[in-house]
């Protein structure tokens, strides 16, 4: 046994290497879907959106680029799912021109997977320019800001649409964002016009937003990979117990490849270690 770990702990590295890549590659073709349990940031916005009454709406703005679609998107297609099978209106806007490409991908998907339709389960307003001054103008009026949606549909002909005015009709704001702008709806929505807001962010960016929390500007607030795996594994549950069984695994899949990885890595540390020790003591 002990010349086993000697000879593990000098192991050629590029083995090592690649071991690794097969640990992290198999799980994207055979996800183990090792199950999520989900965090207290992430279950404060989970459970806010899921007892929302029907017919409520919220705004999901997708303010976010390609680069960092990996984590953000799994979030953004997760909560439209949510809101759909929960009888609300999501609302998608963007204050990032990139982020309405993204956006409409995750409302085709919703449309394919819970039978979502646009202009009655779900509108899709776009892109605005105009960053902070967008965000005040949707609290005076938002048909006001958007004479026509994403498709070209006058807004005062949008069914979903013809009961909201402004924030006083909205429950919550969301903004799924790589950057700095959830903050702008803190400080431009929510303490202007008093509306819940909720972020949705990468996890390098994360320890930005705490206070935001801390301070109640936020509900709560997705973070990382693993907040994208922990609201996907969720919503996924809410469309098994529907029976559908078209439903998203990004997240979860490169969450499962990510934990692999982290504990091949440990298991070569601590394989290293005992080698190195045993035989330090053969010497």
């Amino acid at each position: 046994m002990k010349e086993f770990f000697i000879k593990l702990s000098k192991l050629d590295r590029k083995y090592i290497y690649f071991i690794i890549l097969v640990g992290l590659v198999l799980p994207l073709i055979f996800p183990p879907k090792f199950p999520q349990k989900l965090s207290p940031q992430v279950k404060r916005v989970f459970e806010y959106i899921d007892t929302l009454p029907r017919g409520s709406y919220v705004i999901l703005s997708a303010d976010y680029d390609p680069s960092v679609a990996p984590e953000v998107h799994p979030m953004y297609k997760a909560v439209v799912k949510h809101c759909i099978l929960k009888g609300i209106v999501p609302i998608g806007v963007t204050l990032n021109v990139q982020g309405a490409g993204l956006a409409i991908d995750a409302f085709q998907e919703a449309e394919m997977t819970v039978s979502a339709r646009r202009d009655t389960d779900y509108v899709f307003l776009g892109y605005q320019a105009g960053g902070a001054v967008v965000i005040l103008g949707l609290g005076e009026d938002i048909k006001g800001v958007y004479k026509a949606d994403y498709f070209g549909t006058r807004t005062k002909d949008i069914y979903a649409l013809k009961p909201v005015k402004n924030y006083r009709d909205i429950a919550l704001v969301m903004s799924f964002s790589g950057s700095s702008i959830p903050a702008s709806w803190a400080v431009y929505a929510y303490t202007r016009y008093g509306v819940r807001v909720a972020a949705a962010v990468t996890g390098v960016s994360a320890g930005d937003f705490y206070p935001y929390i801390q301070s109640g500007q936020f509900i709560g607030m997705l973070a990382g990979m693993k907040a994208a795996a922990e609201y996907e594994y969720a919503v996924n549950n809410l469309l098994k117990e529907r029976n559908i069984e078209r439903y998203s695994t990004s997240a979860i899949r490169m969450m499962d490849a990510n934990s692999i990885g982290q504990l091949l890595i440990i298991l070569f540390i601590v394989v290293g270690n005992i080698g190195y020790f045993l035989s330090r003591r053969r010497k």
